[in-house]
């Protein structure tokens, strides 16, 4: 019998292969997996700080940061100072950048679409449910795990 580790590898690994394969297929963009995610994210969180959106994805700084200056500089995402404090840069989506989100969405929304094609619509239910509860229980956990750690990562 399959652990849920295991379960969760496998499924891991097979998203990433469905999502690796959006950018080069639908938008014609050179937008890597990492930059898809940021642009994501700064959607999501509504101009967020350059901090929030590296937490978010569990990235460094220095890492997050070479991600933005090759989104900025193809026109996708913009910076701009913090008006509360000056020490915060927040991010922003172009109208290039909204664009090209669209057509990761569409093409995601599509191959999603026919994941779930495969299934009954109790099960499709099902899963998205269940998705909701575990993304939950993650986010508790991560939460207690800092604040008896300090850390959420496994190894240091």
């Amino acid at each position: 019998m399959e652990s849920v580790r295991e379960k969760l590898q496998i499924f891991t690994r097979r998203f990433g292969l469905l999502n690796a394969s959006c950018c080069d297929e639908c938008c014609g963009e050179q937008v890597s997996m990492a930059q898809s995610h940021i642009l994501f994210e700064v959607r999501r969180l509504v101009n967020p700080s350059m901090q929030q959106v590296a937490e978010e994805l569990g990235m460094d700084v220095t890492t997050f940061s070479r991600q933005i200056k090759g989104l900025e500089e193809k026109g996708l995402v913009c910076r701009r100072v913090s008006p509360d404090d000056r020490r915060v840069t927040l991010l922003g989506l172009s109208d290039a950048g909204r664009q090209v989100l669209e057509k990761i969405d569409g093409f995601m929304a599509a191959r999603l679409e026919g994941v779930f094609g495969q299934m009954t619509s109790f099960e499709r239910e099902t899963v998205v449910r269940s998705l909701g509860l575990l993304n939950e229980a993650l986010i508790r956990t991560a939460r207690e795990s800092v604040n008896q750690e300090g850390t959420i990562a496994c190894c240091k």
